[in-house]
């Protein structure tokens, strides 16, 4: 242990422990306190109370407000007031890593803790897609290419974007800014179909910068809606409005599969197999970050992570599983239970904001 990070534990003892945090006047708390990502809050909420059986301090506290949202509640600080895990549907960047040492929060833990796929969905009772990955940007981004530059989208149904497609009005309900689950769509959908378009994938080539401006900007004009953090609303909005799409979690496609149906994406349908094995374009992983200065000062932090990887959750017939959860294939496994023992912190991610 470096004297920088004794020195920050011994910070966090002194105010986790203490009779009360002298900044805020909180007293000393003794239940573990998660936030973060509505993906991900499902599995969390599932494995505090599993925990929360035999845990001194009770179940943990868990709160969703997106990806963006929980990170910035856990980079706080360190303390009381502050959380000690952050789920996350996409990782940490290196901006809100470096906001976490701006703040002291400088040893954090990062446990892979499975896989989701990311949807795009219509009620049971609507039409049938199979959209190829460009169809997402054509139909979904502010700015598409016209000439030398670019224009303002005018495609109004989904035949305009791809004559194979249904004539239905692009009415797409998804996310906000602060979702890891917007994140990784506009990375794995919008960015990934800009791409297959050569005027972009030339831009990219000369201007990364001005491409992902380009490719991650959304409709403002009614065609894209964002939805809150809540991907059950998106669930339920599709019912009463079979022509419409949404963009929500595998998970929630899974537990709602009587009312709602996936498209397919480059002649690829989300399912356990196809996320797992990485067919499904838009799959992506999921994480828990871990301050490792309240591990060991809040009352059992460090035995929730090791039951959030325990076999009793992410077996293939565990209780994650049982929510939705694509479990890690057995060497991952391995590798996040030995990150859970050593609490090795992670170095500084390489994605950007």
């Amino acid at each position: 242990m470096t004297p920088r990070t004794i020195l920050t534990s011994l910070a966090a003892a002194a105010l986790l422990t203490g009779c009360s945090d002298g900044a805020s006047g909180e007293r000393a708390r003794t239940q573990i306190w998660a936030v973060g990502s509505s993906t991900v809050f499902p599995f969390t909420t599932r494995v505090a109370e599993n925990f929360g059986r035999n845990a001194p301090g009770g179940a943990p506290r868990v709160e969703s407000m997106g990806t963006g949202g929980g990170i910035q509640a856990f980079c706080a600080g360190i303390g009381p007031q502050t959380p000690d895990v952050a789920s996350a549907s996409r990782p940490m960047t290196s901006g809100e890593f470096e906001r976490c040492k701006t703040n002291g929060v400088v040893d954090i833990v990062e446990i892979k803790i499975g896989y989701d796929g990311i949807v795009v969905a219509t009620a049971r009772d609507g039409s049938d897609y199979d959209l190829r990955i460009q169809d997402l940007y054509l139909g979904l981004a502010k700015e598409v290419p016209e000439g030398a530059g670019f224009r303002a989208n005018a495609a109004t149904t989904w035949a305009d974007v791809n004559p194979a497609l249904s004539t239905d009005r692009i009415q797409v309900y998804g996310p906000p800014p602060t979702s890891g689950t917007r994140d990784a769509f506009l990375e794995l959908g919008m960015s990934a179909g800009a791409e297959k378009i050569p005027a972009l994938a030339a831009l990219k080539a000369s201007d990364e910068d001005r491409f992902e401006a380009v490719a991650h900007t959304l409709r403002e004009d009614g065609h894209w809606i964002d939805s809150g953090e809540n991907d059950n609303a998106i669930v339920q909005t599709l019912t009463r409005t079979p022509r419409a799409l949404g963009v929500f979690g595998f998970s929630f496609l899974n537990q709602n599969a009587s009312s709602v149906k996936a498209a397919s994406i480059d002649g690829v349908m989300p399912s356990i197999e196809t996320i797992a094995d990485g067919s499904y374009p838009l799959a992506r992983s999921m994480f828990i970050y871990v301050k490792k200065a309240h591990v060991g000062v809040t009352p059992g932090l460090q035995d929730f992570v090791r039951e959030y990887l325990s076999d009793g959750a992410m077996a293939p017939s565990g209780y994650l599983a049982d929510r939705g959860m694509i479990p890690l294939r057995a060497d991952d496994l391995a590798a996040q239970r030995a990150l859970a023992t050593s609490m090795t912190p992670m170095t500084a991610p390489s994605t950007a904001d």
